[in-house]
């Protein structure tokens, strides 16, 4: 069956009009303003909503072991979450420890996805550099994998030294391949959690004086010294403050090819939640940490004039009782992460665009249309045009609701969002043509979604 969406404001990340648009066969087929229905074509009116491309999420976890235990989404939950927020693409960091094989771990991380709902990709993680791993990370790309992960944190994990780093960014740029990066000095990180402990400073509230933004600033400028250095491409996931994105500015004056993201915390919740009492504050810890309200208003500046290209998660699960209380003595213990794949798309509306903080054209580029130009996706997702897939989300501005665990698909014991009004949803989201949510209703299929295959961009 072909689907027909009538009468809807179609809104991209340069384009506003009125119009309709015919799917067939998974794709795109034709956008008029007048489209006569095809006899077997489902006819879905959006007369007084928009539609969008649908949103990609280009930094989530889903399947992660992670100090000492593994988030709690899989693939089921975590897909439909996503669509029902309108998200329709996820690009999952693919993060093996430094002992496992590189090519093992990006096919178990591959086969937790099968069962998506929506569609999906990853970053492979490089936690090593040698031969036998640079092989293997050339077969990765060879399998449709076209960026990296680094961590310049997490020292004896997921950590990886100076001389890696040098490798990995070479590598990547030989192959076409960019490389994302958690951008902290892990050195700086490690001295000063070392010293609030000695001191008795345990708790949550802690977490943000131990990685400091000029501690994330830092890390920003060394991984900008080795970009310009390769001439790899780099993309710096969750910035959070000021500082990083004034090293990022640098960086672009002296030719540094560099992306920057942040994610919807960041531009909606500040440090003070992460200090509320009575271990409440654990459920806001994540790296780098929440800050001084005082950085929003950089973020959001940055989102508006394009040196933030993205608006991501970096969705990390894990419950409040039983995994966030591993950290109850001690702050290094708490499982970093605050879950919001489901909440990002409604939250960045009500809070960028109903407060004037961001366009909605800005809206789609950076939460859908960036990702897709950023990572080989283009113009198949992130775009509303004839040949691409049918990914779309029909909008509904007049929707009022509330966020709360208990209505969340999230598999997730709380929100950090509870009881927050949203001023809009999705009303209809479509995977290559197919409806999948239905006014808040995941109606789709399990394991219908694919595997993205990207190639890597010629720099």
């Amino acid at each position: 069956m072909s689907l027909l969406i009538k009468n809807g404001r179609i809104l991209t990340a340069t384009d506003d009009y009125v119009a309709d648009i015919w799917c067939d066969g998974e794709v795109i087929r034709q956008i008029a303003p007048h489209i006569e229905s095809p006899a077997d074509a489902e006819i879905i009116d959006a007369a007084g909503k928009y539609v969008f491309p649908g949103f990609i999420d280009p930094h989530v976890h889903i399947y992660l072991p992670f100090m000492g235990t593994y988030a709690k989404d899989t693939y089921d939950s975590a897909s439909r979450a996503a669509l029902v927020g309108g998200t329709t693409s996820l690009i999952e960091m693919c993060c093996p420890s430094r002992t496992e094989k590189p090519l093992e771990a990006f096919e178990l991380w591959k086969s937790k996805a099968e069962i998506s709902a929506c569609d999906y990709t990853f970053h492979m993680g490089v936690s090593r550099f040698d031969d036998s791993a640079a092989n293997q990370l050339r077969e990765i790309v060879n399998r449709g994998i076209a960026s990296f992960k680094v961590f310049l944190a997490y020292k004896g994990a997921f950590g990886i030294d100076d001389q890696e780093l040098f490798d990995t960014l070479s590598l990547a740029k030989e192959l076409g391949v960019i490389v994302t990066a958690h951008c902290e000095n892990e050195t700086l990180v490690a001295a000063l959690q070392a010293k609030l402990l000695a001191e008795g400073k345990a708790g949550p509230q802690w977490h943000e004086p131990s990685r400091p933004a000029r501690v994330e600033a830092e890390g920003v400028n060394h991984l900008m010294t080795f970009a310009e250095l390769t001439g790899a491409h780099v993309y710096c996931v969750h910035t959070s403050c000021r500082e990083a994105l004034e090293a990022v500015q640098s960086a672009h004056l002296r030719g540094v090819n560099a992306w920057v993201e942040t994610v919807i915390p960041y531009l909606t919740l500040d440090k003070t939640y992460a200090e509320q009492p009575d271990f409440e504050g654990a459920k806001y810890v994540m790296s780098p940490p929440l800050r001084d309200v005082a950085h929003r208003d950089a973020l959001w500046a940055g989102l508006r004039s394009g040196l933030i290209s993205t608006v991501a998660t970096d969705h990390a699960p894990f419950d409040f009782h039983g995994q966030k209380e591993m950290g109850r003595d001690n702050f290094t213990l708490i499982p970093n992460g605050i879950p919001s794949v489901e909440d990002r798309v409604n939250l960045l509306y009500t809070h960028g665009v109903c407060q004037g903080n961001i366009n909605l054209n800005t809206f789609v580029d950076v939460a859908s249309t960036q990702a897709a130009r950023r990572f080989g996706l283009y113009p198949r997702k992130g775009a509303i045009q004839v040949g691409s897939d049918a990914d779309l989300v029909v909008y509904d501005p007049e929707y009022r609701g509330t966020i709360s665990a208990s209505t969340q698909l999230m598999d997730v014991d709380y929100s950090a969002y509870e009881g927050w009004e949203i001023l809009g949803r999705p009303s209809v989201v479509t995977v290559r043509g197919e409806v999948q949510v239905r006014d808040g209703e995941f109606v789709g299929t399990l394991g219908r979604g694919q595997f993205l295959s990207r190639e890597p961009t010629a720099f």
